[in-house]
C-alpha cells in the first residue's frame, strides 16, 4: 500500500453547546471530564483530541458503539460540522481555512460522501440523482449523463437509469448513492455507515461489491461503522473510538492480537481469529527455531507470510512437519503445532 498520507487530522476537538471554547479550555487547563462539562457548561463533548492520518487508497474504517464520536468525527473532513479546535488536511490543503463558496467547490470535487439513509432526490431519476454533481460543476448536460451512465454500469445499475428512487430496493438504492458519490470522480470518499440499514444479506452482498468496486476504483475512503464484522472484511486499518476519542489504531490482526485495554479486548472478543490473523504474527523467527531445533528440513511445506491461521491449521491437519513461513522468497520464520495450537487458545480465552 502507498504510504502517502492524503487526510491528516490533528487534535480536533468538537463540543456541542453554547460555549464551546470556554468549555475546551476548562477541559485542558482544568482536566474536567466529559459529564463535568455537561454539569458545568451545559455541553456534548462529541469529538475528543483526534489525531488521524488515511493514507492513498486505503479504506479505514472508524468503529465505535453508538455515541462513540465515529459519525460526528467522519463530518468533519468536509466541514458538515465545523470542529471546535483543531487542524484537517486534505491532499495538503488545509479546509479549516477554505471560504464558503472555496469549501463547496473543494466538496464538489474532492470528497464523495455515502449516507445511511440513501438521501436520494424523489423527484429526479437514478440517472439523474447520479449525474447531480456534475451539474453542480455546470458540466454540459450531454457529458454528464454520459458520465453518470457509465458509472451506474460500474455498480451493475446501467439498466435502471429511466427509474425513480421508489421503484428500488433498499440495496439498489443504496448503490445508487454509492453511484452519485462517485460520479465527480473524487479523491476522498466519506461512508457513514452506508450498509447498516439494509437486510444482513442484502448487506453482505454490497459488502462484496464495495470490496471489488474498491480495488478497481483505488479511492482513499473513511468507511463508518458500528459493526466489528464489518470493519474486519472491509478496513485495511481500523480505529476504534470510544467517548469521542480514538482508543486504538491498527489492522484488524494488530487489534485483535494486541488490544490496548479491557475496551478493546471485550470489543474484539466475538471476531474469530481463523481469518484475521497471518503466518507472521504465529512463527517463531527462522533464526531462533534454528537455534533450538537445528537445521531446517527439506519436507516442510512452504507458505507465505499473509497465510491466513484457517489454513495453517488445515496444514498442520494434513502435515506432520513444521511449516516454513517465507517472504519474498526468504525463509523467515517457523511454525509449529504448538505454536498455532497457543493462538487458537489464546484467542478461545479471549472470547
Amino acid at each position: 500500500m502507498n504510504n502517502d498520507k492524503v487526510i491528516e487530522i490533528s487534535n480536533v476537538w468538537k463540543i456541542f453547546g453554547y460555549r464551546p471554547e470556554e468549555a475546551l479550555r476548562a477541559i485542558r487547563d482544568d482536566g474536567l471530564s466529559k459529564s463535568e462539562v455537561l454539569s458545568k457548561y451545559n455541553a456534548v463533548v462529541g469529538v475528543a483530541d483526534v489525531s488521524l492520518s488515511v493514507n492513498r487508497g486505503e479504506i479505514f474504517c472508524i468503529m465505535g458503539l453508538s455515541g462513540s464520536g465515529k459519525s460526528t468525527l467522519v463530518r468533519h473532513f468536509n466541514r458538515l460540522l465545523e470542529p471546535t479546535d483543531g487542524q484537517i488536511l486534505i491532499e495538503g490543503t488545509d479546509v479549516m481555512s477554505l471560504g464558503t463558496q472555496d469549501l463547496q467547490k473543494f466538496r464538489n470535487q474532492k470528497i464523495g460522501m455515502v449516507f445511511q439513509n440513501f438521501a436520494l432526490m424523489p423527484h429526479r431519476s437514478v440517472l439523474d440523482n447520479v449525474a447531480m454533481p456534475l451539474e453542480i460543476r455546470k458540466i454540459s448536460k450531454n457529458e454528464r449523463m454520459r458520465q453518470a451512465a457509465a458509472i451506474l454500469d460500474i455498480v451493475e445499475l446501467g439498466a435502471w437509469g429511466s427509474k425513480y428512487a421508489h421503484e428500488l430496493s433498499g440495496g439498489m438504492q443504496q448503490r445508487v448513492g454509492l453511484a452519485r458519490a462517485l460520479a465527480a470522480n473524487p479523491d476522498v470518499l466519506l461512508m457513514d455507515e452506508p450498509f447498516s440499514a439494509l437486510d444482513p444479506l442484502i448487506r453482505r452482498q454490497l459488502q462484496d461489491e464495495f470490496i471489488k468496486l474498491s480495488k478497481i476504483l483505488k479511492k482513499t475512503t473513511v468507511f463508518i461503522t458500528h459493526d466489528l464484522d464489518e470493519a474486519v472484511r472491509i478496513g485495511d486499518r481500523i480505529a476504534i473510538m470510544r467517548d469521542g476519542r480514538l482508543v486504538q489504531t491498527g489492522t484488524a490482526e494488530d487489534i485483535v492480537m494486541n488490544p490496548v485495554d479491557d475496551y478493546v479486548a471485550d470489543f474484539v472478543a466475538g471476531i474469530s481469529r481463523l481469518k484475521v490473523v497471518h503466518a507472521h504474527a504465529v512463527m517463531q523467527p527462522i533464526e531462533q527455531y534454528i537455534q533450538k531445533n537445528g537445521p531446517l528440513s527439506s519436507a516442510m511445506p512452504h507458505v507465505e507470510d499473509n497465510e491466513t491461521l484457517s489454513n495453517l491449521i488445515s496444514l498442520a491437519i494434513d502435515n506432520e512437519n513444521h511449516i516454513l513461513v517465507e517472504s519474498s522468497g526468504k525463509a523467515v520464520g517457523v511454525i509449529t503445532r504448538s505454536d498455532i495450537l497457543r493462538i487458537v487458545v489464546e484467542g478461545t480465552e479471549m472470547s
